[in-house]
């Protein structure tokens, strides 16, 4: 395996460990679970937790499933952008790319990761909005298989797809863009590292910001998927005896019953998590890089 191969999966694992209890608090307000509370302070929203293992609820998928996505998107884009320009010798350093080639392989490894990201968001929600004891990442695996067949897995996908493509185009061009203004020669191991990580960081809040939108319609159509019992507030508002509801349905009716700032809902708790998770992946992918580079 490739060096950005191994150097995405590792960044990619340890990004999920540090990131999920956040991931938890953000999917929860997409969701619209605690709708009384939404403008509570984050640390309101911890102590609705029920206790640490909830921390770590749906956390198995994605730290296998997103060290995977992590390496299929680096390796992917990297591969786009020696495409786009045929001048690259070395993808991990196009000082002289053009911001909207990596923009394009930004995107196109988005989708090439939708191939693992579908699946792994589709359990990870589902695991992280039960509210029954001892459910995991994989009995909600085996519960989608059963009901709904292995292309259950990707139930939302087009609205996955979209939100990578556009997501991971912004992540890759936002982090160029700002390595390429912080950019000194006269720069110690130090200050280098700490530019790293605010680039990293600020990357991964200009990423969820371009795409929440889609993502939170993509976390109401998971959502709506789990069964509750009668006098339960269904997830989702949209109920259809015939067919499941479109993206674009979905977001008809969010906007009609909660208007424009429910797509915005869990922002703020997103951009912290994105920061600390992206800023400390990014280093790790960079650092990785050199060491496996390295003869």
């Amino acid at each position: 395996m490739s060096a950005d191969f191994w150097s995405g999966y590792l960044s990619g694992a340890i990004g999920i460990i540090i990131g999920n209890p956040l991931d938890i608090i953000k999917v929860q307000l997409q969701a619209g679970q605690h709708a009384e509370v939404v403008a509570s302070s984050t640390t309101q929203q911890l102590s609705r937790l029920e206790s640490l293992t909830s921390l770590v609820r749906g956390s198995a998928a994605p730290i296998l499933g997103y060290g995977a996505l992590n390496a299929l998107l680096f390796v992917a884009y990297n591969r786009s952008l020696m495409i786009l320009d045929n001048s690259i010798t070395d993808p991990t350093t196009p000082q002289g790319v053009s911001l909207y080639k990596v923009w394009l392989a930004g995107a196109a490894g988005g989708v090439a990761s939708w191939t693992v990201s579908s699946p792994t968001e589709f359990i990870k929600c589902r695991a992280q909005l039960e509210t029954r004891p001892g459910v995991s990442s994989w009995t909600v695996t085996r519960h989608i298989i059963s009901t709904r067949g292995w292309r259950g897995l990707y139930y939302a996908g087009g609205i996955t797809c979209a939100r990578d493509a556009i997501g991971y185009g912004f992540y890759f061009w936002s982090y160029e863009y700002c390595k390429r203004l912080m950019n000194s020669e006269e720069d110690s191991t130090n200050i280098a590292t700490l530019k790293i990580l605010l680039c990293g960081g600020i990357a991964g809040v200009v990423t969820w910001a371009s795409v929440f939108p889609l993502d939170v319609i993509k976390t109401r159509l998971q959502a709506g998927t789990i069964e509750t019992s009668p006098q339960d507030r269904p997830l989702l508002q949209i109920q259809s005896k015939t067919r499941a509801p479109s993206s674009f349905q979905v977001a008809r009716e969010v906007y009609r019953t909660e208007g424009l700032k429910a797509f915005y809902r869990g922002l703020g708790v997103c951009s912290l998590r994105a920061f600390i998770v992206n800023a400390v992946q990014w280093a790790t992918y960079e650092w990785l890089m050199k060491y496996l580079q390295d003869p």
